[in-house]
Protein backbone atom coordinates (compact mmCIF):
# COMPACT_ATOMS: atom_id res chain seq x y z
CA UNK A 1 0.00 0.00 0.00
CA UNK A 2 1.31 3.48 -0.89
CA UNK A 3 1.22 5.90 2.02
CA UNK A 4 -0.23 9.34 1.32
CA UNK A 5 2.27 12.19 1.56
CA UNK A 6 1.28 15.83 1.98
CA UNK A 7 2.27 17.90 -1.08
CA UNK A 8 5.13 19.60 0.78
CA UNK A 9 6.56 16.31 2.06
CA UNK A 10 6.24 14.79 -1.39
CA UNK A 11 7.98 17.77 -2.99
CA UNK A 12 10.87 17.67 -0.52
CA UNK A 13 11.39 13.98 -1.22
CA UNK A 14 10.54 14.10 -4.93
CA UNK A 15 12.58 12.08 -7.37
CA UNK A 16 13.64 13.25 -10.79
CA UNK A 17 10.33 12.55 -12.54
CA UNK A 18 8.23 14.32 -9.93
CA UNK A 19 10.67 17.22 -9.84
CA UNK A 20 10.54 17.64 -13.61
CA UNK A 21 6.75 17.88 -13.50
CA UNK A 22 6.82 20.29 -10.54
CA UNK A 23 9.42 22.56 -12.16
CA UNK A 24 7.30 22.81 -15.29
CA UNK A 25 4.12 23.45 -13.28
CA UNK A 26 5.86 26.15 -11.26
CA UNK A 27 7.08 27.82 -14.44
CA UNK A 28 3.58 27.75 -15.91
CA UNK A 29 2.27 29.60 -12.83
CA UNK A 30 5.14 32.08 -12.97
CA UNK A 31 4.41 32.92 -16.60
CA UNK A 32 0.64 33.06 -16.09
CA UNK A 33 0.91 35.58 -13.26
CA UNK A 34 3.52 37.59 -15.18
CA UNK A 35 1.15 37.76 -18.15
CA UNK A 36 -1.54 39.25 -15.89
CA UNK A 37 0.89 41.88 -14.62
CA UNK A 38 2.09 42.58 -18.16
CA UNK A 39 -1.48 43.18 -19.36
CA UNK A 40 -2.38 45.40 -16.40
CA UNK A 41 0.75 47.53 -15.98
CA UNK A 42 1.67 49.82 -18.90
CA UNK A 43 5.29 49.19 -19.72
CA UNK A 44 5.49 46.92 -16.67
CA UNK A 45 6.31 50.00 -14.62
CA UNK A 46 6.04 49.76 -10.85
CA UNK A 47 6.98 52.36 -8.24
CA UNK A 48 10.41 52.08 -6.67
CA UNK A 49 9.71 50.75 -3.19
CA UNK A 50 11.67 48.55 -0.76
CA UNK A 51 8.96 45.87 -0.93
CA UNK A 52 8.77 45.67 -4.74
CA UNK A 53 10.96 44.57 -7.61
CA UNK A 54 10.42 45.43 -11.28
CA UNK A 55 8.42 42.51 -12.74
CA UNK A 56 10.90 42.06 -15.59
CA UNK A 57 13.73 41.82 -13.07
CA UNK A 58 11.80 39.28 -10.99
CA UNK A 59 11.15 37.13 -14.05
CA UNK A 60 14.73 37.26 -15.23
CA UNK A 61 16.07 36.59 -11.73
CA UNK A 62 14.00 33.39 -11.43
CA UNK A 63 15.53 31.94 -14.59
CA UNK A 64 19.01 33.20 -13.70
CA UNK A 65 18.87 31.59 -10.25
CA UNK A 66 17.88 28.23 -11.70
CA UNK A 67 20.59 28.31 -14.36
CA UNK A 68 23.28 29.62 -11.96
CA UNK A 69 22.81 26.84 -9.43
CA UNK A 70 22.09 23.99 -11.87
CA UNK A 71 23.22 24.17 -15.50
CA UNK A 72 26.17 26.49 -14.79
CA UNK A 73 27.22 24.83 -11.53
CA UNK A 74 29.86 22.10 -12.02
CA UNK A 75 29.43 21.03 -8.38
CA UNK A 76 25.66 20.69 -8.42
CA UNK A 77 25.88 16.97 -7.58
CA UNK A 78 27.59 17.85 -4.29
CA UNK A 79 24.40 19.43 -3.04
CA UNK A 80 24.60 21.55 0.10
CA UNK A 81 28.30 20.66 0.50
CA UNK A 82 29.28 22.29 -2.79
CA UNK A 83 31.51 25.36 -2.99
CA UNK A 84 29.24 28.31 -3.88
CA UNK A 85 32.17 30.24 -5.38
CA UNK A 86 33.24 27.61 -7.91
CA UNK A 87 33.95 29.00 -11.39
CA UNK A 88 30.90 28.69 -13.60
CA UNK A 89 30.26 28.30 -17.29
CA UNK A 90 28.62 31.06 -19.29
CA UNK A 91 24.86 31.41 -19.18
CA UNK A 92 22.38 31.80 -21.98
CA UNK A 93 22.66 35.60 -21.56
CA UNK A 94 26.21 36.90 -21.39
CA UNK A 95 25.60 39.69 -18.85
CA UNK A 96 23.03 37.86 -16.73
CA UNK A 97 25.12 37.95 -13.53
CA UNK A 98 25.33 41.74 -13.71
CA UNK A 99 21.57 41.97 -14.15
CA UNK A 100 20.01 39.36 -11.92
CA UNK A 101 22.35 38.31 -9.11
CA UNK A 102 20.38 39.49 -6.08
CA UNK A 103 23.47 39.17 -3.88
CA UNK A 104 25.41 41.64 -6.03
CA UNK A 105 22.83 43.92 -7.65
CA UNK A 106 21.59 46.56 -5.16
CA UNK A 107 17.84 46.71 -4.87
CA UNK A 108 17.54 50.39 -5.74
CA UNK A 109 19.46 49.94 -9.02
CA UNK A 110 17.10 47.34 -10.46
CA UNK A 111 14.81 50.01 -11.91
CA UNK A 112 17.61 51.44 -14.07
CA UNK A 113 19.13 48.21 -15.41
CA UNK A 114 19.08 47.56 -19.20
CA UNK A 115 16.77 44.56 -18.84
CA UNK A 116 15.65 42.50 -21.84
CA UNK A 117 11.99 42.92 -22.76
CA UNK A 118 9.27 40.44 -21.88
CA UNK A 119 9.59 38.33 -25.02
CA UNK A 120 13.39 38.00 -24.70
CA UNK A 121 13.10 37.21 -21.00
CA UNK A 122 10.52 34.49 -21.65
CA UNK A 123 12.82 33.06 -24.31
CA UNK A 124 15.66 32.98 -21.76
CA UNK A 125 13.43 31.19 -19.27
CA UNK A 126 12.46 28.56 -21.82
CA UNK A 127 16.12 27.84 -22.62
CA UNK A 128 17.06 27.79 -18.93
CA UNK A 129 14.27 25.39 -18.03
CA UNK A 130 15.21 23.09 -20.91
CA UNK A 131 18.80 23.02 -19.62
CA UNK A 132 17.58 22.31 -16.10
CA UNK A 133 15.44 19.39 -17.25
CA UNK A 134 18.36 17.98 -19.24
CA UNK A 135 20.57 18.17 -16.12
CA UNK A 136 17.81 16.52 -14.12
CA UNK A 137 17.61 13.61 -16.56
CA UNK A 138 21.36 13.23 -16.22
CA UNK A 139 21.13 13.25 -12.42
CA UNK A 140 18.54 10.50 -12.57
CA UNK A 141 20.70 8.12 -14.58
CA UNK A 142 23.11 5.73 -12.86
CA UNK A 143 26.68 6.61 -13.81
CA UNK A 144 29.33 4.09 -14.89
CA UNK A 145 31.15 4.60 -11.58
CA UNK A 146 27.96 3.94 -9.65
CA UNK A 147 27.27 0.77 -11.62
CA UNK A 148 30.84 -0.45 -11.12
CA UNK A 149 30.74 0.17 -7.38
CA UNK A 150 27.45 -1.67 -7.18
CA UNK A 151 28.44 -4.66 -9.26
CA UNK A 152 26.73 -7.00 -6.86
CA UNK A 153 23.49 -5.06 -7.10
CA UNK A 154 21.08 -4.60 -9.92
CA UNK A 155 21.22 -1.60 -12.23
CA UNK A 156 17.90 -0.47 -10.82
CA UNK A 157 19.20 -0.27 -7.27
CA UNK A 158 22.30 1.55 -8.49
CA UNK A 159 20.04 4.09 -10.15
CA UNK A 160 18.29 4.73 -6.84
CA UNK A 161 21.65 5.34 -5.17
CA UNK A 162 22.58 7.86 -7.84
CA UNK A 163 19.45 9.86 -7.09
CA UNK A 164 20.60 10.96 -3.65
CA UNK A 165 19.40 14.10 -1.95
CA UNK A 166 22.75 15.68 -2.82
CA UNK A 167 22.20 15.07 -6.54
CA UNK A 168 18.71 16.58 -6.37
CA UNK A 169 19.37 19.35 -3.84
CA UNK A 170 19.66 22.27 -6.26
CA UNK A 171 16.69 21.14 -8.35
CA UNK A 172 14.53 21.19 -5.24
CA UNK A 173 16.00 24.52 -4.15
CA UNK A 174 15.28 26.08 -7.55
CA UNK A 175 11.71 24.78 -7.42
CA UNK A 176 11.01 26.29 -4.01
CA UNK A 177 12.78 29.51 -4.93
CA UNK A 178 10.49 29.96 -7.91
CA UNK A 179 7.45 29.14 -5.78
CA UNK A 180 8.47 31.84 -3.28
CA UNK A 181 8.81 34.41 -6.03
CA UNK A 182 5.41 33.42 -7.38
CA UNK A 183 3.83 34.20 -4.02
CA UNK A 184 5.68 37.52 -3.96
CA UNK A 185 4.27 38.29 -7.42
CA UNK A 186 0.77 37.62 -6.13
CA UNK A 187 1.03 40.00 -3.21
CA UNK A 188 2.75 42.54 -5.45
CA UNK A 189 -0.30 42.34 -7.70
CA UNK A 190 -2.52 42.96 -4.67
CA UNK A 191 -0.48 46.01 -3.66
CA UNK A 192 -0.68 47.43 -7.20
CA UNK A 193 -4.40 46.80 -7.60
CA UNK A 194 -3.98 44.10 -10.26
CA UNK A 195 -6.77 41.52 -10.25
CA UNK A 196 -5.74 37.87 -9.97
CA UNK A 197 -8.68 35.72 -11.01
CA UNK A 198 -7.18 32.26 -10.47
CA UNK A 199 -9.33 30.68 -7.71
CA UNK A 200 -6.31 28.91 -6.22
CA UNK A 201 -4.94 32.18 -4.84
CA UNK A 202 -8.02 33.50 -3.04
CA UNK A 203 -8.65 33.65 0.70
CA UNK A 204 -11.34 31.25 1.95
CA UNK A 205 -13.89 31.88 4.72
CA UNK A 206 -13.25 30.19 8.05
CA UNK A 207 -15.57 29.07 10.83
CA UNK A 208 -15.07 30.58 14.25
CA UNK A 209 -12.24 29.11 16.27
CA UNK A 210 -13.11 26.28 18.60
CA UNK A 211 -11.76 25.71 22.07
CA UNK A 212 -8.05 26.27 22.59
CA UNK A 213 -5.79 23.25 22.19
CA UNK A 214 -4.05 22.49 25.47
CA UNK A 215 -0.50 21.19 25.80
CA UNK A 216 1.42 20.20 28.89
CA UNK A 217 4.92 21.47 29.57
CA UNK A 218 7.62 19.29 28.08
CA UNK A 219 10.60 18.92 25.80
CA UNK A 220 10.21 19.48 22.07
CA UNK A 221 12.84 18.77 19.41
CA UNK A 222 13.20 21.59 16.91
CA UNK A 223 15.10 21.12 13.68
CA UNK A 224 15.41 17.88 11.78
CA UNK A 225 17.94 15.69 10.05
CA UNK A 226 16.52 15.64 6.53
CA UNK A 227 18.52 17.48 3.91
CA UNK A 228 21.80 15.88 4.97
CA UNK A 229 22.44 14.16 1.62
CA UNK A 230 21.38 10.68 2.70
CA UNK A 231 19.24 9.03 0.05
CA UNK A 232 15.56 9.45 0.83
CA UNK A 233 15.89 11.84 3.77
CA UNK A 234 14.59 14.74 1.73
CA UNK A 235 15.28 18.45 1.32
CA UNK A 236 15.52 21.04 4.08
CA UNK A 237 16.46 24.71 4.15
CA UNK A 238 19.60 25.50 6.11
CA UNK A 239 17.74 27.36 8.86
CA UNK A 240 15.60 24.29 9.58
CA UNK A 241 18.45 21.88 10.29
CA UNK A 242 20.24 20.68 13.43
CA UNK A 243 17.88 18.91 15.83
CA UNK A 244 17.95 20.29 19.36
CA UNK A 245 15.65 19.93 22.33
CA UNK A 246 13.91 22.92 23.89
CA UNK A 247 11.67 23.09 26.92
CA UNK A 248 8.20 24.34 26.04
CA UNK A 249 5.87 25.52 28.81
CA UNK A 250 2.28 24.44 29.12
CA UNK A 251 0.14 26.38 26.69
CA UNK A 252 -3.33 26.80 25.26
CA UNK A 253 -3.29 27.79 21.59
CA UNK A 254 -6.11 28.67 19.22
CA UNK A 255 -7.00 25.95 16.75
CA UNK A 256 -7.45 28.49 13.92
CA UNK A 257 -6.18 31.92 12.97
CA UNK A 258 -7.97 35.12 13.92
CA UNK A 259 -10.68 36.24 11.48
CA UNK A 260 -11.86 39.75 10.70
CA UNK A 261 -14.90 39.01 12.87
CA UNK A 262 -12.57 38.82 15.87
CA UNK A 263 -10.09 41.48 14.80
CA UNK A 264 -12.38 44.34 13.80
CA UNK A 265 -13.86 44.94 17.29
CA UNK A 266 -10.36 46.03 18.30
CA UNK A 267 -10.34 48.58 15.47
CA UNK A 268 -13.89 49.75 16.15
CA UNK A 269 -13.16 50.26 19.84
CA UNK A 270 -10.46 52.78 18.97
CA UNK A 271 -7.57 50.37 19.43
CA UNK A 272 -5.36 52.12 16.87
CA UNK A 273 -5.52 55.32 18.94
CA UNK A 274 -5.00 53.72 22.35
CA UNK A 275 -1.28 53.51 23.22
CA UNK A 276 -1.68 50.89 25.94
CA UNK A 277 -2.01 48.14 23.34
CA UNK A 278 1.09 49.00 21.35
CA UNK A 279 4.76 48.29 21.89
CA UNK A 280 7.22 51.17 21.53
CA UNK A 281 8.13 49.94 18.04
CA UNK A 282 4.46 49.54 17.20
CA UNK A 283 3.67 53.05 18.38
CA UNK A 284 6.49 54.40 16.21
CA UNK A 285 5.10 52.50 13.22
CA UNK A 286 1.64 53.95 13.89
CA UNK A 287 2.97 57.47 14.17
CA UNK A 288 5.01 57.15 11.00
CA UNK A 289 2.17 55.95 8.80
CA UNK A 290 -0.84 57.42 10.63
CA UNK A 291 -2.58 54.05 10.34
CA UNK A 292 -6.12 53.89 11.71
CA UNK A 293 -7.03 50.44 10.37
CA UNK A 294 -5.34 47.50 8.65
CA UNK A 295 -4.00 47.87 5.14
CA UNK A 296 -6.58 47.31 2.38
CA UNK A 297 -9.53 48.07 4.71
CA UNK A 298 -11.75 51.13 5.01
CA UNK A 299 -15.03 51.89 6.75
CA UNK A 300 -18.05 53.11 4.79
CA UNK A 301 -20.89 54.06 7.12
CA UNK A 302 -21.57 51.02 9.29
CA UNK A 303 -19.80 48.50 7.08
CA UNK A 304 -16.23 47.63 6.25
CA UNK A 305 -14.84 47.36 2.75
CA UNK A 306 -11.75 45.55 1.51
CA UNK A 307 -9.50 46.44 -1.41
CA UNK A 308 -9.17 43.34 -3.59
CA UNK A 309 -8.56 42.87 -7.31
CA UNK A 310 -8.21 46.62 -7.79
CA UNK A 311 -11.63 47.51 -6.36
CA UNK A 312 -13.38 48.07 -3.06
CA UNK A 313 -15.96 45.51 -1.98
CA UNK A 314 -17.83 44.46 1.13
CA UNK A 315 -15.56 42.72 3.61
CA UNK A 316 -16.41 39.12 4.44
CA UNK A 317 -15.94 38.97 8.21
CA UNK A 318 -15.33 35.22 8.07
CA UNK A 319 -12.12 35.69 6.10
CA UNK A 320 -8.84 35.47 8.03
CA UNK A 321 -7.48 38.81 9.21
CA UNK A 322 -4.70 39.46 6.73
CA UNK A 323 -2.01 41.92 5.67
CA UNK A 324 -1.32 42.75 9.29
CA UNK A 325 2.04 43.87 10.60
CA UNK A 326 3.59 42.09 13.57
CA UNK A 327 2.80 45.25 15.54
CA UNK A 328 -0.92 44.94 14.78
CA UNK A 329 -0.87 41.26 15.69
CA UNK A 330 0.79 42.05 19.04
CA UNK A 331 -1.59 44.93 19.76
CA UNK A 332 -4.69 42.83 19.09
CA UNK A 333 -3.34 40.16 21.44
CA UNK A 334 -2.82 42.67 24.24
CA UNK A 335 -6.31 44.07 23.71
CA UNK A 336 -7.81 40.56 23.72
CA UNK A 337 -5.82 39.40 26.76
CA UNK A 338 -3.91 36.90 24.64
CA UNK A 339 -0.38 36.54 23.23
CA UNK A 340 1.40 35.31 20.13
CA UNK A 341 2.79 31.76 20.23
CA UNK A 342 6.47 31.03 20.06
CA UNK A 343 7.89 29.07 17.15
CA UNK A 344 8.23 25.97 19.31
CA UNK A 345 4.62 26.20 20.51
CA UNK A 346 3.37 26.61 16.95
CA UNK A 347 5.44 23.73 15.57
CA UNK A 348 4.58 21.38 18.41
CA UNK A 349 0.87 21.95 17.83
CA UNK A 350 1.12 21.62 14.04
CA UNK A 351 3.12 18.39 14.18
CA UNK A 352 1.45 16.60 17.09
CA UNK A 353 -2.18 17.66 16.53
CA UNK A 354 -2.49 17.85 12.73
CA UNK A 355 -6.18 17.02 12.77
CA UNK A 356 -7.06 19.76 15.24
CA UNK A 357 -4.54 22.51 14.51
CA UNK A 358 -5.64 24.14 11.25
CA UNK A 359 -3.10 26.25 9.37
CA UNK A 360 -2.37 27.53 5.87
CA UNK A 361 -4.91 30.35 5.69
CA UNK A 362 -2.36 33.14 6.27
CA UNK A 363 1.25 33.39 7.38
CA UNK A 364 1.25 33.64 11.16
CA UNK A 365 3.42 36.02 13.14
CA UNK A 366 5.12 34.41 16.12
CA UNK A 367 6.80 35.82 19.21
CA UNK A 368 10.18 34.32 18.22
CA UNK A 369 13.02 36.19 16.51
CA UNK A 370 14.54 34.63 13.41
CA UNK A 371 17.77 33.12 14.68
CA UNK A 372 20.00 30.18 13.72
CA UNK A 373 19.52 26.82 15.38
CA UNK A 374 22.58 25.65 17.35
CA UNK A 375 25.26 24.41 14.97
CA UNK A 376 23.84 26.30 11.99
CA UNK A 377 25.81 25.91 8.76
CA UNK A 378 24.88 28.05 5.78
CA UNK A 379 24.07 26.25 2.55
CA UNK A 380 25.67 27.40 -0.73
CA UNK A 381 23.02 30.05 -1.34
CA UNK A 382 24.56 32.11 1.44
CA UNK A 383 22.04 34.93 1.34
CA UNK A 384 19.01 32.76 2.05
CA UNK A 385 19.17 32.82 5.87
CA UNK A 386 22.33 34.18 7.43
CA UNK A 387 21.94 37.89 6.50
CA UNK A 388 18.49 38.00 8.12
CA UNK A 389 19.36 36.79 11.62
CA UNK A 390 18.77 40.33 12.82
CA UNK A 391 15.89 39.96 15.27
CA UNK A 392 13.02 40.14 12.79
CA UNK A 393 10.16 37.81 13.78
CA UNK A 394 9.50 34.37 12.38
CA UNK A 395 6.25 33.61 10.60
CA UNK A 396 4.99 30.04 10.50
CA UNK A 397 2.49 28.20 8.34
CA UNK A 398 1.54 29.34 4.85
CA UNK A 399 -0.99 31.59 3.15
CA UNK A 400 -3.68 31.29 0.52
CA UNK A 401 -1.07 32.61 -1.93
CA UNK A 402 1.44 29.86 -1.09
CA UNK A 403 1.97 26.90 -3.40
CA UNK A 404 0.73 23.72 -1.62
CA UNK A 405 4.16 22.08 -2.03
CA UNK A 406 5.66 24.90 0.08
CA UNK A 407 3.31 24.32 3.04
CA UNK A 408 5.57 22.41 5.42
CA UNK A 409 5.31 22.54 9.25
CA UNK A 410 9.08 23.03 9.60
CA UNK A 411 9.24 25.95 7.18
CA UNK A 412 10.40 29.23 8.74
CA UNK A 413 9.39 32.45 7.02
CA UNK A 414 10.82 35.78 8.13
CA UNK A 415 9.92 39.38 7.38
CA UNK A 416 10.49 42.72 9.03
CA UNK A 417 7.69 43.42 11.52
CA UNK A 418 6.35 46.46 9.63
CA UNK A 419 5.60 44.50 6.46
CA UNK A 420 1.88 44.45 5.67
CA UNK A 421 2.02 43.65 1.98
CA UNK A 422 2.64 40.01 2.94
CA UNK A 423 -0.53 37.90 3.46
CA UNK A 424 0.13 37.55 7.19
CA UNK A 425 -2.19 37.36 10.18
CA UNK A 426 -2.11 35.77 13.59
CA UNK A 427 -3.09 32.96 15.90
CA UNK A 428 -3.10 33.57 19.63
CA UNK A 429 -2.44 31.77 22.89
CA UNK A 430 -4.06 32.18 26.30
CA UNK A 431 -1.96 34.11 28.79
Amino acid sequence: MTLFKAPATAARQAGAGELAAALQASRADTLATFAVLEAALPGLKVPQQPTLNPPLWELGHIGWFQEYWIARNPLRAAGAAGDPHVARSAGCRANADALYDSSAVPHATRWSLPLPDGAATRNDLARQLAATLACLRQAAEPTAATLSAASAASAASAGVAARSDDALYFFRLALFHEDMHHEAALYMAQSLGVAIADPRWQAAPLPAAGADLHFEAGSWTRGHTSGTGKTGSGFAFDNELRPHAVEVPASAIANRVTRWAEYLPFVESGGYAQPQWWSAAGAAWLADGKAAAPRYLRREGHSWQQWRHGAWGTLDLSLPACHLTAFEAQAWCRWAGRRLPTEAEWERAAVTRPGDFEWGAVWEWTASPFAPYPGFVAHPYRDYSAPWFDGRPVLRGASFMTQPRMRHPNYRNFFQPQRNDVPAGLRSCAL
